[in-house]
C-alpha cells in the first residue's frame, strides 16, 4: 500500500531529484543551443558587474625632455544585479496515487517514480521555454519578464543609448553588400572593440517575413542565377538559414503559436557568435538549508507534502538566475 511516507525514500530526496532534473532532456530552443550564455554559479543572490572604461587615447607628440603625458586611471563602477526565480509545480493528490498497483516486474515505487518524473519533465519543457523567451529578450539587451515588463534595461544599467532598428527594404535594396557592412558588420565589430576573436560570426535571426523578403530581393537572387547553384532558389528554407554578405540568416522558430516566444514576423535581431562573455548568467542557490552557501545549480527540484492532512504532494522545480549581456552597444535590430 502506497502512503505519504514514500516520498522519504531517498529516490524523492531534494537531490536526488535535482541530479535527475540535470540528467533529463529539455526542449531545445535555439538560443539555448547556441552556447552563447557563459554559466556563472554564485553562492548568492546579488550579482555584481564591474563597469571599466577602456577608452582609447591619440597622444600628442612631443620633443624629448618634454612633461610626459599621464594616463588618467580608468575606475570601476559597481553594479549590483539580483537574480530572478522561475519556478513551477505540479500536485499528486492522494486520489491520483489510488490507482496505482504493482504489475509485471515493476514496483508500486518505481510506477510512482515514473509518474514524478513524467511530472517534472512536463515543469522543465515550461520552464526551458521561459528560460529561451528571456534569452530572446536578453540579446535585445532589455531582459522581460513573462508580461513584457522590464527586468532590467542593460543600456542603462551600463550607460548606453539603444541603436535605433536598421531599415532594410529588401524590396527596393541595392548595394546589399555594402549596406550590411556599413549597418551591420562594422558597427557591431567597432562597438565590441578589442573582445572580438578572430573567428567571431555574426548571426541574424529573422522573423517570417523578414527571411522570405531577403531571399526574394533582387541581388540575392542574382548571386544564385545563371550558376549551378540557381536551384536553391527553389528551396524550401523555412525555419532553416542562409549565408550571404557574411552574415548568417536564421529563419527563427518560436513556440508554435508564434507569440508566446518568436520575433515579429517582419523583424531581425542580430548577434555576435564566439564572443567570449557577451552574455553570461548568473546561478544563484535554491533557498533551502541543503543548499545554503553552495554555488548555484540551473535547476533545482523537490517534493513538499502535505504534512496535515497527507492528501497530495507538489512536484516543484526552480532555478534562480540572470541572464546578462555585458555589452548592450553591440546589439542591433532590423525591419524589413
Amino acid at each position: 500500500m502506497l502512503t505519504m511516507d514514500v516520498f522519504k525514500q531517498d529516490a524523492f530526496s531534494a537531490i536526488s531529484l535535482t541530479e535527475a532534473v540535470r540528467r533529463s532532456q529539455t526542449i531545445p530552443g535555439l538560443l539555448g543551443t547556441l552556447g552563447l550564455f557563459t554559466p556563472k554559479p554564485v553562492r548568492t543572490r546579488t550579482v555584481a558587474v564591474e563597469v571599466k572604461g577602456n577608452t582609447l587615447n591619440i597622444i600628442q607628440t612631443s620633443e624629448p625632455g618634454a612633461p610626459r603625458t599621464r594616463r588618467a586611471n580608468n575606475k570601476g563602477d559597481i553594479r549590483d544585479l539580483r537574480v530572478r526565480r522561475i519556478e513551477e509545480a505540479s500536485t499528486i493528490t492522494a486520489e491520483q496515487l489510488q490507482g496505482i498497483r504493482a504489475f509485471g516486474s515493476e514496483t508500486e515505487l518505481k510506477t510512482l517514480q515514473k509518474e514524478v518524473a513524467e511530472r517534472q519533465q512536463d515543469i522543465i519543457d515550461d520552464l526551458s521555454t521561459t528560460k529561451e523567451r528571456l534569452y530572446l529578450s536578453c540579446i535585445d539587451g532589455v531582459l522581460r519578464d513573462a508580461d513584457d515588463t522590464v527586468i532590467y534595461d542593460y543600456y542603462q544599467t551600463f550607460g548606453f543609448s539603444q541603436p535605433a532598428e536598421i531599415d532594410f527594404n529588401w524590396s527596393a535594396r541595392t548595394g546589399c553588400k555594402k549596406f550590411v557592412a556599413n549597418n551591420v558588420k562594422r558597427p557591431i565589430l567597432r562597438a565590441l572593440g578589442g573582445v572580438a576573436p578572430a573567428g567571431m560570426r555574426i548571426m541574424a535571426l529573422c522573423g517570417d517575413d523578414f527571411f522570405d523578403d531577403l531571399q526574394e530581393n533582387g541581388e540575392y537572387r542574382d548571386t544564385y542565377k545563371n550558376t549551378e547553384k540557381a536551384s536553391k532558389l527553389l528551396e524550401d528554407t523555412a525555419f532553416e538559414s542562409v549565408e550571404a554578405w557574411g552574415v548568417t540568416w536564421v529563419n527563427y522558430r518560436g513556440t508554435d503559436d508564434n507569440s508566446k516566444v518568436a520575433i515579429g514576423v517582419d523583424k531581425v535581431k542580430f548577434i555576435p557568435v564566439g564572443v567570449r562573455n557577451l552574455f553570461q548568467e548568473a546561478f544563484a542557490p535554491a533557498p533551502t538549508f541543503g543548499f545554503v552557501n553552495t554555488l548555484g545549480q540551473e535547476w533545482y527540484s523537490r517534493i513538499v507534502v502535505d504534512k496535515d492532512r497527507e492528501e497530495w504532494a507538489d512536484v516543484e522545480i526552480e532555478s534562480h538566475r540572470l541572464p546578462i549581456c555585458t555589452r548592450p552597444e553591440a546589439l542591433l535590430q532590423g525591419n524589413k
